[in-house]
């Protein structure tokens, strides 16, 4: 008999990924299923292993996906097939979260689950907002309360004059569309006109717009700011506060996508979040290994005849090692051979294995690898360039113009995971920049209607990381509006910086 896998429920935290939970992210790195929401990030979804399968099960207000008893019995039924599953939702699993429903189900079914609590926007938003649900002398108590139902039949819940006669901090969930009907229904029951208030949109997210006022004028400030969904609604004294951060991160509200290889995307997301800036995931390249194959099974035999490894990758150099090693060889194989790589990003790679480069070239291009390298050169030497299959030729051209010995070799190959076209609309529309870090990401992100795409890309700036990306942009018509003068993830930080400040003058 199959033994049950286990279900996770996962707070996602309020819609900056930065603001989930050590644990939360472990558990969604070690899934086989994931069962999410509608999220503020897709972030996340690149955390999963690559088996995992990925289960939309999205609900927004008048578009339910998916009713809440089949997520319920979803969940039983992967857990049933062994899989370890980790159901995903924004905030915290049970703030709103209806956690509470799929666990009695689960418990019914005797599936083993665990909850990993996430930060709720109920706190979080208010707080980077600058508004402190709680403050000594002002507020000594908050209290949550869903403004999604309240619309309901036209009337307020019928414990609402409770909660309006309430002190402290009152914060509405999903109720924008019930303003009126909030604000109205707290003036009714005692609340003073001249109570601070705020509506929070977007919270946490580069786009998060706050609007003050007091009971009184807060509807119309809301409406005259087109304040849209989703927004949390605040009264209380602490509204009037303004406690926002003083600290200004060069990349501070700026929102930017990313394209590459789970590694690359995963630096640079790392390296953008610590300027402040806050990073989608638009088009993931997975790699396709041939480190097993023949042809590189023969060159692991042959390492003693080879007198430099050319490396025009992070990719090369780890699928290398890791053949070598799979391989039952060791470092010792190498012998006296001499590296040369691409750029600083391929050389840190190489630096994790024991080795630093012996040639880096000035500029981190392909073609200048080449023309530096080719006075080191002699007719005796013999070079190995493993590489991906869609390595530049240019690297040949001038070892062949050279009469240069060398054995190129595919180690791997590029596969492409793009969003449908609608879904790419949506990934696109929030952002500022979208970076391409190589062609062949260019390449597989203009898959499809090219015409459509780059009507997406109309209202963004393009980045690419150097003039081979750049050109491969050009030749489906869109120019690259920032060229990364450093061809490095620092390089495309750096780039990206200097744009933004200029902007914000």
């Amino acid at each position: 008999m199959k033994k049950n896998g286990v279900v996770y429920l996962v707070g996602a935290g309020p819609g900056d990924p930065g603001l989930i939970t050590q644990k939360g992210l472990k558990r969604l790195g070690s899934c086989d299923a994931l069962v999410y929401d509608s999220l503020a990030s897709d972030y996340f979804l690149d955390e999963v292993p690559d088996h995992c399968r990925k289960i939309y099960v999205g609900k927004r207000a008048g578009a339910h996906s998916m009713k809440q008893e089949e997520i319920n019995r979803l969940l039983v039924e992967l857990a049933e097939e062994g899989l370890n599953v980790v159901r995903l939702k924004g905030g915290d699993p049970f703030v709103f979260g209806r956690g509470g429903e799929e666990i009695l189900t689960l418990s019914e079914a005797g599936i083993t689950f665990e909850v990993v609590p996430g930060v709720t926007s109920a706190v979080a938003a208010l707080s980077m907002a600058g508004i402190p649900v709680t403050h000594r002398a002002v507020s000594r108590s908050f209290h949550v309360m869903t403004g999604h139902t309240l619309s309901e039949n036209g009337t307020l819940p019928p414990d609402f004059d409770s909660f309006a006669k309430l002190s402290g901090t009152l914060v509405f969930l999903m109720g924008l569309s019930n303003l009126s009907l909030i604000v109205n229904g707290l003036i009714k029951n005692g609340k003073p006109e001249d109570t601070p208030a705020a509506v929070i949109e977007n919270g946490t997210l580069p786009e998060q717009r706050i609007i003050r006022g007091t009971l009184n004028d807060i509807e119309s400030r809301a409406k005259q700011a087109e304040i849209k969904s989703p927004a949390i609604i605040v009264a209380g004294d602490v509204a009037a506060l303004d406690f926002s951060s003083t600290l200004n991160l060069p990349l501070k509200g700026c929102r930017i996508g990313i394209t590459g290889t789970q590694s690359f995307t995963g630096r640079l997301h790392r390296e953008l979040a610590e300027l402040g800036g806050m990073t989608d995931s638009v088009l993931s390249l997975s790699i396709d290994s041939y480190r097993s194959g023949q042809a590189m099974n023969e060159a692991y035999q042959r390492l003693q005849t080879y007198s430099w490894l050319l490396f025009t990758s992070a990719n090369a150099v780890r699928e290398f090692f890791t053949g070598l090693f799979e391989g039952g060889y060791d470092l010792r194989s190498l012998g006296a051979v001499r590296f040369a790589v691409v750029g600083k990003g391929t050389e840190n790679e190489l630096v994790k294995y024991g080795f630093h480069a012996d040639y880096i070239p000035d500029r981190y291009q392909v073609i200048d690898l080449a023309k530096g390298l080719k006075p080191l050169l002699s007719k005796e030497d013999r070079l190995l360039i493993p590489r991906s299959s869609g390595g530049s030729p240019e690297l040949n051209r001038v070892l062949d113009e050279a009469g240069i010995c060398y054995d190129d070799i595919v180690l791997y190959d590029v596969a492409l995971k793009k969003k449908e076209q609608e879904e790419l609309g949506n990934a696109l529309l929030p952002l500022h920049y979208l970076t391409f870090a190589s062609a062949s990401g260019v390449e597989g992100f203009f898959q499809g209607e090219t015409e459509k795409i780059l009507g997406l890309l109309s209202r963004l700036k393009v980045v690419c990381i150097g003039d081979i990306t750049a050109k491969a942009l050009s030749r489906y018509g869109r120019e690259a509006d920032l060229i990364a003068p450093v061809y490095s993830i620092s390089g495309l930080a750096e780039i990206i910086c200097q744009d933004w400040c200029k902007e914000k003058e």
